[in-house]
Parts: C-alpha cells; structure tokens; sequence
C-alpha cells in the first residue's frame, strides 16, 4: 500500500544553534530561542518556494532549495514523493554565521516532509528523522539541538548518528555577538590540520567533560570548561575580528567561543554591561530552545522528549 499525504499545510519552527562550544568540536550543540518558520503543502505538481527575511533573493526558488532536497530526501526514505511541494519560508537565523541556517533547513525539511505523510511519525521515527538531518548535513552537531532542542552530545555510529538531550542549568543565557561577514563551513574546516598532538587532544577531552558538568550543574565552571586547543586557534587567522572579540571577552571573564565555524561569537555567561564589542558586531541575548523543531499540522505533533532524545516519544 502507497503512502498517502495529508491536504492542510505543515508548519514547523527550527531554532538556530551552537556547535562546539568551545571543546566539544563536532560533537556538543546548543538550541537557541530564534527561529525560522516553515510552511508546506503538497501540490498537484513542481516545487515554489518563497522566502521572506535572511535570504531574500539569494537562496534558490525550486528544487534545490535545501528545505526542499531534504523534504525529498526524507519522502525517499519513506518510499514515495508527492507530486509537488510549495513552501513558505520566514527566515530570521543570520545565513553562513556559525547559527546553524542549513541546520535549520535540514531539519525543517525532514520534519515538513514527516507532517505531510499520513502516518508520517511511524514511518520515520525521530532516531531514523536524526540520522537523515545529520547524512544530509555531513555532520550532526548542528542539527541534533535544532531537532531536539536544549543542550546535545551528539556521536555517529554504524548505523548513523545518535544523540542524547541533557538541559542546561538554570541561569545560562546565551549572547551571540553576529558580524555583518559572512563566514562558510567549508573554508573554516579547510584551515584545521590533518593531526593534532595527543597533549590537545587529551585537553580537549577533558574540557569537553568538564563542559557537560559545567551546563547542565555548575555554570561557574563554564569559563575554564570552554577551553579549546582543537579548532579555534588554527581558524583564527581566517577570521582575526571574532577570534579577537573571544580573546577580549574570555579576558573579561565571559565564557566566550566560536559559535560553529563562526564568525559568530556566542557567549555562554553574563557579559558585563559595560562591555563594548565594536560597531561591527550586533550583540543578541538568546534564551535555550528547549523544544527543538515544532510541527504543527499534518501528523506530526511536537511531543515532549525525555533525557534519551533520540529515542521514539509516544
């Protein structure tokens, strides 16, 4: 028996989000309170996509929009795509920060694409939803908090990626300092070296684990715990303003880092009042997004997910 699709459109709202922070390159995430808002409907035929906001004019109109190839994605797992799509997009996530757009997009395709299948939740559960993002993305640090929301580890095993949801401490609030540069994912991964010696390694290790205690229990840890030797020194030299905003910041005491491959600067503890970051940088003060991407319409209800986030909700 074929799929069938739903008539009404699908709403979803994807968070933007942190990765790495700091130590845990690749693998620690973090949900934030801005969003883009997706709408979709199935169509008798072809793929319209409008945009509003961050990527006005400059992202694609039709198929190779990034929401609609991850929708596509996603039919093609469940076994069958409908005959058209046509998608609204509100966009406030800054593209090519280091906020996690594409992530956002990913997501937001994968979980349209499940709001829009019938029985779409038990077709594609969030485990099967998570490995999806994250082969589309190449990676899944961004795209486990934009699906899950809060504070996420995220690994990827034979099977694909995986990731488990842990909440953040009262009392952590994100700042993001964003530049009007842009900065792209490719270009910051090109700078890192092939090998690390193993003392960096073991450094970060251990920052990486002190950051989760420091997150979820003890924020005044945070500071020492967002350390990295792996990443960010070796990326300075391609972005000199954000990697000498972090400097002055972490010499003012503020847990401060690279927000994903940057240039964006997210500090993770108060930033003093009378701190002054230059014209160049529009500072934010975000909350955590503890929901991840909320679908409204079609199948798909957003459901509360316990400390396993990865795991199938009922």
């Amino acid at each position: 028996m074929g799929l069938s699709f739903v008539t009404e459109p699908v709403s979803v709202s994807t968070p933007a989000t942190s990765a790495n922070l700091g130590p845990g390159f690749d693998a620690l995430g973090l949900a934030l309170t801005l969003y883009d808002d997706l709408t979709a409907r199935v169509t008798t035929g072809g793929f319209t996509v409008t945009v509003a906001g961050e990527g006005a004019g400059d992202l694609p109109a039709g198929a190779d929009h990034l929401v609609i190839r991850s929708m596509l994605a996603t039919f093609d797992e469940a076994g069958a795509r409908p005959p058209g799509i046509a998608l609204e997009c509100v966009n406030r996530i800054p593209q090519a920060r280091g906020m996690g757009s594409s992530s956002a997009a990913i997501v937001g395709g994968v979980q349209l694409a499940r709001g829009l299948i019938s029985n779409g939740l038990d077709l594609i559960d969030d485990e099967a939803a998570l490995r999806i993002a994250a082969r589309i993305e190449g990676h899944p640090d961004n795209v486990a908090p934009c699906l899950l929301g809060g504070f996420t580890i995220a690994w990827t095993e034979e099977g694909g990626a995986r990731a488990v949801k842990l909440a953040p401490a009262t009392g952590v609030r994100p700042t993001v300092f964003i530049p009007s540069e842009v900065g792209y994912t490719a270009t910051a991964r090109a700078a890192l070296p092939s090998e690390v010696p193993h003392r960096d390694a073991a450094f970060n290790a251990g920052r990486a684990a002190l950051l989760t205690h420091a997150l979820t229990n003890d924020p005044s840890l945070l500071l020492p715990a967002t350390e990295d030797r792996l990443h960010q020194g070796y990326r300075a030299a391609g972005m000199p303003a954000t990697a000498a905003l972090v400097a002055a910041l972490r010499s003012a005491g503020v847990a401060a880092m690279v927000s994903g491959a940057g240039p964006t600067v997210l500090a993770l503890t108060q930033v003093p009042a009378d701190f002054v970051p230059g014209a160049q940088w529009r500072g934010e003060v975000l909350g955590v997004d503890d929901a991840g991407a909320c679908v409204k319409g079609g199948m798909v209800e957003h459901a509360e997910r316990g400390p396993v986030a990865a795991g199938r909700t009922s």
